[in-house]
Order: C-alpha cells, then structure tokens, then sequence
C-alpha cells in the first residue's frame, strides 16, 4: 500500500478489482478520494460507492460496473499529476480523452469535477488521472 500517494493507491487498486472482476473494491476514505468516487458515479463508470465507517479514518467500498459479457466499464485508468510532478491545466487546455469518449477527474477550486464539468463552469485545476 502507497502511504504518500492515496489517489495512486485507490486507481491501482480500482484498476486490479476490474480486471480479475471483482463485484467491489475496498479503498481507505478521504476526501479527495470520495470525490473521485463521485465522478466515477456520476459519469456511469462504476454502480456505486459507500462510505463505511470503520474505528479509523473510514472505507470507501466502491460497487464496479460490468456489460452483459463480464468486460468492465474501465478500460483504462491512469494517474496523471503526480506527487513529484503536478499537471495544471487551464480550462482552454483541458485534454480530450479518446476525442470526448473518456473523462479526466481535475481537482479545482469548486470540488473535484470532470473535464466536462470543467468546460461548464470554465474552471480549470490540477489533473488527478484520465479515465477511458
């Protein structure tokens, strides 16, 4: 387990849950992570999170999407700012993943959005990963 990168942590962990197909995934809580959760949800890439309060700081129990043939609804799920080196991106330069078909989660000052959401509000902020 990374304790200086919880956002690598949670991703890694998403991204192995999704390919041996597990139904959910347990994640150490915080804010920035449930914030992702968020997109995650509200983008239709997994069904739903939970936080489980628990003696510490909490669990984010995070419920995977499938088709009807078992493939996940995450392809691709990759971390792009990093703690030894921050992306920021301005609203006109927000990338287009899969030309629109994907999403990046940025971390603005209005709360962790997508890039859609972004363009929208005309915000931009710090690139937390990109998600296909």
């Amino acid at each position: 387990m990374s304790w200086s990168d919880p956002i690598a942590d949670m991703l890694t962990r998403i991204r192995n849950a999704a390919r041996v197909q597990r139904t959910h995934v347990d994640i150490k809580a915080s804010k920035i992570c449930e914030g992702i959760a968020a997109v995650l949800k509200s983008e239709g890439y997994i069904e739903d999170y939970d936080r489980i309060d628990d003696s510490k700081q909490g669990i984010l129990r995070i419920t995977l999407k499938y088709d009807q043939t078992g493939c996940s609804a995450i392809t691709e799920i990759t971390r792009t700012s990093k703690p030894g080196r921050r992306v920021y991106v301005g609203v006109d330069n927000l990338p287009m993943v899969l030309g629109g078909m994907g999403i990046a989660i940025v971390s603005t000052s209005k709360g962790v959005i997508s890039d859609r959401g972004c363009r929208e509000n005309k915000v931009g902020g710090e690139i937390l990963c990109t998600v296909s």
